[in-house]
This record gives C-alpha cells, structure tokens and sequence, in this order.
C-alpha cells in the first residue's frame, strides 16, 4: 500500500487527541486537507468520549479507542502520533508494521534503544514507511535561509554558538502526575522543552562531536533534572554553549551563532517568523553582501504546519525526510549523551553510546541520584 505516484491525498490517522493534537496537528491538517494533500480518516484516544468528541469537532469519520483496531480497520498511509513519549516505541512499530508512515511527537522515544527499535521496523527503502519526528524549528523560512548559507559557507566557518531554552514552569505544572518523570515525561528540559533548540542548532552546525554537561534540580520535586547546562565541540571544530531551564521567569529560546564574517542571532519564544533571525556582518564585509542576507524570502514561520507540508511532499516523491532516521537520532544521541556527561562528570564523543551501555537504555543510566526509586514490595504486588 503506497500512496507514491498517485495523485489522491495521503489517508492519515491521528492517535492522541490532547492539548498539541489539537492546537498545533489537527489545525495542520486541516490546512493540508483542504488543499487536497491530505484526508484525515480516523482519530483514536483511550477516552472514548475525547475520540468520539474530536472526530465530530473535526468531519473525522473513524473514531478509535485502540490503535491496533484502528490500523486494521482504517489502513492509513500516515499515522501523526501525539501521545505520551512513552509509548511512541510501541505505537510507531505497530503503524509500520501496518504498512504506514509515523510523524510522532517530540519528545520521539525515551531511549536509543526504543530509537532504534523503531529503526528497525523500517523496511528500508527511502521509498517505503518510514518514522519521523516533530522538530518543526528546521521548516521555517528563516531556518531555510540561514542554512543554506552557512551550507555554502557564504558567513565563513563557524567558530562560536551559544542556544538557550530558558522557561518557566511552576510547581503547579509539576504537579501532573506523569510530570518529571523518566517513564512518563523521558527527560526534565532537556528532553521535552530545550530539545526544539538544540535540534535545530545540530541542523544548522552539523555533526556534534563531544558534549560535557552538568544538570541540577533546584527548585522541583522531580526525578529529572530542572536545569541543564553543556559544552559542545563540532566535528568542524565550533564550540558551543547550552542552557535548558524551566526556572527562569523571563522567558526566550534563543541561538547565537559566531562565523567569520558574521554573527546570526534568532530569539524568540515558541516559535519563530524571520523577523525574529538578525545577521550581523562583520567589518569590512561589502554592503552589497550584507544587504543580500537579508533577504530571507516569503515569511513562512515555523510551525507543525510547515513540517507537515515537507513531510508529506518527501512521502509522496520517495525520499527520506530530515528528521527519521540518522537526521533524527542525532539529535536523541546528543541529548542522552548530554545526560551521561552531568550524571558521570565526563566527557562524551559522539558514537560513544551504544548497547550495553546504560545510557542506552534510560537516559538516566541509573545513576545515584537520578534514577527512579526502587518500587517497594507493597508496590510491586498491589
């Protein structure tokens, strides 16, 4: 079953019918369908009533409480996946097993391990189903116009970069059960709220190299960290600086990269327009140059909806999208290596971790401190 060569619009299913489904993907899709790309076929949520409740909202007319159920039934050639991290390994394996692309939310899986389990239910071919991740920074004009760019190293080589996520989240927020929890959240905010910046600093630098952090918690009662900082050396010799905070009441994302012949800035809070990127040129730069960078084209912000587009334009001419496979475990590589670093206090190299490591399997690693409790007895046989 491959929608490819066919001029009818991509049959897709959403699992998940929470806050994001309904802010950011159902209003993607809708946009897609009414240009024809795409036809939203069947919602499925363990509440039944939410299910039934958002596929009337939405002209949608399956509605599921079970995903399996709903990938035999409904047969879809794209499943958009906005549940809880922890079960996107499962579901995402079960949609490609039934012969479905997965655009899944971030964060994409709590481990490498689950990574490459998902990996390895891929059939293979750039042509074939394939799982991809939400990382929407990478699609919007501004983004598009500063890689290129750098890609054609019109700025010179990079040579400094600082990427900032810093947030605010109150103990009300914390308060959510599943909330700063490994099994339930994968990670404090360096998985599920600085992982936007960090992605797109990697898509704009390239390969990482060595990353040395440090975490903390201060203020929450979690079993993640609530802070996290790190250095990070590039395979093309950039050093950078990142902070992931959710105690910082004056809120900004932020990236600052340094090249030799100008600096790019973008700062903004959740997402981003191009008049929220800055470039300064450098001394002695000609004018002519500098006005050429300018110009950064028609103002696509960056949002769920341009991804969406990308990604159902790369399905349908059979190429692999920017953000599944390697172009998406990078970014999960660097975040658990980011983890080993703070909870070992040493240095990681990029490929460092693998099976057999204990990072591999939970970012945690089961470090003291920092890995979850041990279930009482009581607990267990409740």
């Amino acid at each position: 079953m491959s929608p490819l060569g066919s001029n009818l619009p991509l049959r897709t299913a959403v699992a998940g019918t929470g806050g994001i489904a309904r802010a950011s993907h159902l209003p993607a899709l809708a946009k897609l369908a009414a240009q024809g790309e795409v036809e939203v076929v069947a919602v499925a949520d363990i509440d039944e009533a939410a299910a039934r409740a958002v596929a009337a909202e939405h002209g949608i007319p399956g509605a599921f409480t079970d995903l399996d159920a709903m990938l035999a039934e409904v047969r879809p050639d794209l499943v958009v996946l906005a549940t809880p991290p922890a079960v996107h390994r499962e579901q995402s394996v079960a949609a490609l097993r039934a012969g479905a692309w997965v655009w899944c939310e971030k964060p994409p899986c709590p481990s490498l391990a689950d990574f490459d389990a998902i990996s390895a239910a891929e059939p293979g071919g750039d042509a074939e189903p394939y799982a991809s991740i939400v990382f929407q920074h990478r699609f919007g004009s501004g983004a598009h116009h500063v890689r290129r760019l750098l890609r054609s190293q019109a700025f010179g080589r990079p040579l400094v970069a600082h990427c900032q996520t810093t947030w605010y989240r109150n103990r009300a927020y914390y308060a959510v059960p599943w909330r700063g929890r490994w099994a339930t959240e994968g990670g404090g905010p360096a998985m599920g709220h600085g992982i936007h910046q960090m992605d797109l600093l990697l898509d704009l630098l390239g390969p990482w190299a060595e990353v040395r952090g440090m975490a903390a918690r201060l203020v929450h009662d979690v079993e993640t960290e609530d802070v996290s900082t790190a250095q990070v050396r590039f395979a093309g010799g950039a050093l950078a600086t990142v902070v992931n905070s959710v105690l910082s009441p004056d809120e900004v994302s932020r990236i600052r990269i340094d090249c030799e012949l100008a600096t790019i800035e973008l700062t903004h809070l959740y997402g981003y327009r191009n008049a929220n990127w800055r470039i300064t040129p450098a001394p002695g730069v000609p004018e002519e140059t500098a006005a050429a960078w300018q110009d950064f084209g028609a103002d696509e912000p960056s949002s769920h909806l341009a991804q969406l587009r990308a990604l159902v334009a790369d399905i349908r001419a059979g190429r692999r999208h920017p953000t599944s496979g390697a172009g998406g475990r990078q970014t999960l590589e660097f975040i658990t290596a980011l983890y080993k670093s703070a909870f070992t206090d040493a240095p990681v190299l990029a490929g460092e971790i693998g099976p057999g490591d204990p990072y591999y399997t939970a970012l945690h690693g089961g470090a003291p401190g920092w890995a979850p409790a041990a279930p009482r007895e009581e607990e267990e046989h409740a």
